[in-house]
């Protein structure tokens, strides 16, 4: 009997422990503290717009000024953090530069007469996050992308510049994290 009570004990103890200490989420930077500011550089247009279209590459496409608006989104994914703050190049912490390399447009599904009736869009950057101060290198991502879905019938319906702006958004977001986080 005094088994069964010791048991029921410490499995109370153990469960209070676990729902004391939780499960360490946190909303706060995994950056050394000393890392408050970031100048984010614009990010320079790297698409081959001459290249041909192929099978692989059917629906290619560029917008003029795709990469200002993903440097502005970015800018603004930083700011709504709150974790690091935007800085001049002189006065930062870290500064993020980096260049559009592809736009993509595929297309994900089609009609019975063969009509394409959802696109994924995808904006891949090639991004550098360097310390201001010592000129070190804290990463660098290659082909990193953001991306958004939009249909052209249906309920769904949504416009292509609608989707570019959700992959920007998308891929600001994914930079952010992949900056607090240091994954």
């Amino acid at each position: 009997m005094r088994n069964v009570y010791l048991r029921k004990f410490t499995v109370a103890l153990f469960a209070a422990v676990l729902f004391i200490a939780g499960c360490g989420y946190t909303t706060r930077s995994l950056l050394p503290s000393n890392l408050k500011t970031i100048y984010v550089d614009n990010l320079v247009n790297g698409i081959n717009v001459t290249a041909e279209s192929s099978d692989k590459r059917m629906y290619r496409g560029y917008r003029p000024g795709m990469e200002l608006e993903a440097t502005r989104t970015i800018r603004n994914k930083y700011l709504s953090d709150g974790n690091l703050k935007i800085a001049d190049k002189e006065t930062a912490d870290l500064i993020l530069t980096g260049s559009l390399v592809d736009f993509r447009n595929e297309a994900l599904r089609y009609d019975r007469s063969n009509d394409v009736e959802e696109y994924r869009i995808r904006l891949v950057v090639n991004l550098e996050m360097k310390n201001a101060k010592d000129g070190t290198v804290r990463w660098t991502e290659n082909n990193f992308a953001g991306e958004a879905l939009y249909r052209t019938t249906g309920p769904l319906v949504k416009s292509e510049t609608t989707a570019i702006k959700e992959a920007a958004d998308d891929l600001a977001r994914r930079v952010v994290e992949r900056t607090i986080e240091e994954w």
